[in-house]
Formats: structure tokens, sequence, C-alpha cells
């Protein structure tokens, strides 16, 4: 059984070591995540290439997903603490007071105090704000605030607090630009490295993708715009549809949005992202601690297993693995897991069966012809349906539609190739029409293709979706129904 729900994997130091990003790949991983958050840009480079060089010798297609850093307001570092073994932290007691100064020595943190990176933090917080620091291990309350300069707060939940732990303030609201300076350079990268998507970290509104896209636009990067949910603001109904429209795909970044909206409001939320992304004909991506357990053991908790089904079941089209392949000591143990799992929870009806968009009219007509073809395909006995697709759009509005049919998308466009690498369900396939080619030899081409992967079979059926003109975007006009094994005709 194929799996359709993708698997994300970020690259790190665990992935560089002999042999493992084979392993990856042999695993089932559909794309990496390049975190400009670590590393330098020949670090990045280098990964990409190696990415590359492993799907030219396997022949799978894998895309690449580089991730902005975006802003990061972080306290700043602690002295050496001999109470501490030396080491540069502190231990916050709950009651006690703590405060947070941007013009303190950036090394001079201590059991009262530490510096902070944000200036503008002490003007957008006010007497009864709550700070969660360290993804919200440590809580703060503001007492007050001096001059614009200092946070005097009291220690609500304590414990250790090291260097340069991030800093939210419950709700949201605070004003840091979605793309910092580090960011605009770190595109330039991207740009020489021709990644398929790029995420942006802490977007407020849809303006913040839109910046994105045309800096990338402008070092001549066209890869697709992935929206990280980070903040409160993000979650707002209609900010939240503008966010996602102006997005290629919506990540659900569980980490620090639990922190802003609190925990126990993150299911409901996942489950509305990931529904409103697949209305509004976009990618939905859950990302977060999905198997952290896994950085230190070879298997995941049961918890952990029921978060990914879970998921699953929501519909996402790709779930993400962080630290667990990046650094872990089992990287290819953690996606083998993710994939056994996936695996049995998309045998479950509730995953094939979809009522999507049953009542809409439709605008477009290769829109219609894809929906026909996935209406035709879960009503009868269909093994797969291939789309012919120069921009991608039809496999993507197939893909929106849950089944167990997989749709291998046929491209000689390797930007639609690593496009589609995210879409649930669908699987890139390079395929090349020759010149002036019929349309009964371009059906017998495809169908050597299927036999060459394996992926068909005498009497086996499949739907073709194409357009009569050879490289034009939108031109899906067609559909027809073949039997493997018989006769081909236009």
């Amino acid at each position: 059984m194929l799996r359709r729900t993708k698997i994300l994997a970020t690259l790190g130091p665990a992935t560089d070591k002999e042999g493992v990003l084979e392993g990856l790949f042999e695993a089932g991983i559909d794309v990496v995540r390049l975190n400009f958050s670590h590393g330098t840009a020949q670090d990045h480079i280098d990964r990409a290439n190696a990415v590359r060089e492993m799907s030219k010798k396997t022949g799978r297609r894998v895309g690449i997903l580089a991730d902005l850093q975006g802003p990061k307001i972080r306290i700043e570092r602690f002295k050496a603490n001999a109470k501490h073994g030396g080491a540069e932290k502190v231990w916050l007691e709950n009651g006690q007071d703590f405060a947070l100064d941007i013009n303190m020595d950036k090394e001079g943190g201590d059991e009262t105090q530490v510096a902070i990176s944000y200036e503008p933090l002490p003007k957008e917080v006010k007497a009864g704000s709550r700070l969660l620091l360290d993804d919200g291990r440590i809580v703060l309350d503001v007492v007050n605030v001096e001059a614009n300069l200092r946070i005097n707060c009291t220690v609500i939940v304590g414990g250790y607090l090291s260097n340069k732990k991030g800093i939210n303030l419950l709700g949201g609201g605070l004003s840091a630009a979605a793309l910092t300076e580090k960011d605009k350079e770190d595109i330039i990268t991207i740009g020489q490295i021709e990644c398929d998507y790029v995420a942006v970290s802490f977007p407020r509104c849809a303006e913040d993708l839109h910046e994105a896209r045309r800096l990338l636009q402008a070092v001549g990067c066209y890869a697709g715009i992935v929206s990280k949910v980070e903040r409160a603001e993000a979650i707002v109904p209609d900010v939240m549809d503008e966010i996602i429209l102006a997005s290629d795909a919506v990540m659900v970044a569980r980490g620090d949005l639990g922190v802003e909206i609190g925990d126990a409001n993150l299911p409901a939320v996942q489950k509305l992202l990931i529904k409103r992304s697949r209305e509004l004909n976009r990618v939905a991506i859950t990302a977060t601690q999905m198997m952290e357990s896994m950085i230190e053991n070879p298997i995941p908790t049961r918890a952990e297993v029921f978060d990914v089904a879970n998921a699953v079941y929501d519909g996402t089209d790709a779930i993400m693995l962080s630290a667990e392949t990046a650094s872990g000591n089992h990287p290819i143990k953690a996606v083998e897991a993710m994939h056994r799992i996936c695996v049995e929870a998309e045998k479950q009806a509730v995953v094939r069966e979809s009522d999507h968009r049953i009542n809409e009219q439709f605008q477009r007509d290769d829109e219609a012809i894809a929906m026909s073809a996935m209406y035709m395909a879960n009503h009868t006995k269909v093994k797969g349906i291939v789309a012919l697709t120069e921009s991608g759009s039809t496999p993507l509005w197939m893909s929106r539609i849950s089944s167990g049919i997989p749709i291998y998308a046929y491209s000689s466009q390797e930007k639609t190739l690593g496009k589609v690498t995210l879409f649930r369900g669908v699987f890139p396939m390079y395929f090349k029409l020759g010149e002036n080619q019929d349309h009964a030899e371009v059906n017998r081409n495809i169908v050597q293709e299927l036999r060459k992967w394996n992926a068909a079979k005498d009497g086996d059926k499949f739907i073709i979706t194409k357009g009569d003109l050879n490289g034009v975007e939108g031109g899906t006009n067609a559909l027809k129904v073949i039997i493997i094994g018989q006769g081909l005709t236009p």
C-alpha cells in the first residue's frame, strides 16, 4: 500500500553522518527541511546538493523546504553560576521577583535579572501581562515597566532558566516583523539552492507572505510559500483565511502557537487550520514534537502514535520531524515509525471518504475535470490516476478530496515535480512529451512509465487527465479511462 501522507524530515548533524540520508530515502521521506535557525549557508547548500544527488541515484524526487528563522525574541546570557557547577543558568523560585532589562550587560544575567534582545518589548507589555519563557516552562507575570526599559515581574512557574531562551506573550500582540534582516540574507542563499518551498515564521497577516514572495522572486526563486502559524493573531477568523490564501501551504507550528494560545486550545485549532486549508485548496503540514521521544528512544510513545494518526485522520498533507531527524539518535527509525503509523491510519474509512465541494459549481474546466476524475475514482474500481500537469494545479485539486487512490503527477517541469512532493496522495513522475505525439502514443507512453515503476499490471483500470495543447498551464480539458493491456486509442 502506498502511503499518501507525506513525511517532512529536518536535516542536521545527525543526517550528515555516513549512510543516514540514504537510509531516510529508503524509509520513505518525501520532503526535507533546511532549518535556517541553525547552521551556515554552506551547510544548507551542501545538504540540498546531497538530497538532489540522492534523488538522482534512487529515482525518487524528494522536495526541499527552507525554513526561515524569523524574529526570535529571547533573553540574553547568564554569568557562570557556582551554585550550578559553573553552568550559565539560574534557578527561579515561584513567587520571587525577576526582571527583564534591555539596558543591562548582555552577559550579566543572574537570579534577579537578565538582559533581553528585543528592545520594543517593554513598550508592548504592561502590568498584568503574562510572559512565557523557554516554550512556556517558565511563567512570569508583569508587575510594572520602568521607563520603557525594565520589566519587573513575579515568577509564577519557576525552574531552571538558561541562556538565549525564547519569550512569548500570552495571547500574542508583539510587533516584531515576520522577516528579519537575517531572513532577507538567507533568501539570497535559498535562491541559489532553488528550494521548492520556503517557510515564513511568525506571519501576522497576508502582507508578510506577499513580501516574502516578492523578495524570493527578486532573486529568481519561485518557490511555494509556507506560512508557519505561530502567533495568536494569525488564528483570528478573517486573518486566518487571508493568511491561508496568501500561502501555498500552511504549517500548524504547535510550539510557539501553543505557548501563545495555551496548549488546551491547540487540538481544535489544528483541526480547524487543516480543514480550512483543504477547503481553500492549500496544503496543510502538522509539525512540532510529533515523535519527540525518539530523539533519544528507538520507539515512539503511544501518545505520539495517536498524535500522528490523528493528524492523518484530520486530513493533513504532511507531518514533520524536527530534532528527531536533525539531531536525534534514531533518525531512520523515526521515519520508519511515522510511515507505519500513517499506512495503518490511512486504511480507515474516515480517511478515504469525502464530500469536498460536492455542492459547488466550478469556475474552470480544468478544475471540473480534476473533481470529476476523483468522483469517478472513488466510485469505481480504479487503480490510480495519472495527471499530466504543467503547473501542478490539477493534482492539487484532486488531492483535496479524501481517497485511497494514488495520483501520479506526470510533468517535465522540475519546479512542478518539487511542488507536488507535499501534496497528499500525489506522487511525482518525470514525463516529457515528444514533439507532435498523438493522444494514443501519449497514452502508451504513460502506461510504459507505470509499468517501469511497477505501479500497474494487466487489467488495472486507470484514469488519465490531460490537455490538447502541450506545455500550456491550465489546459487540462480531457479525461480518459484506460485498462492496462488493452488497446489504447485517442
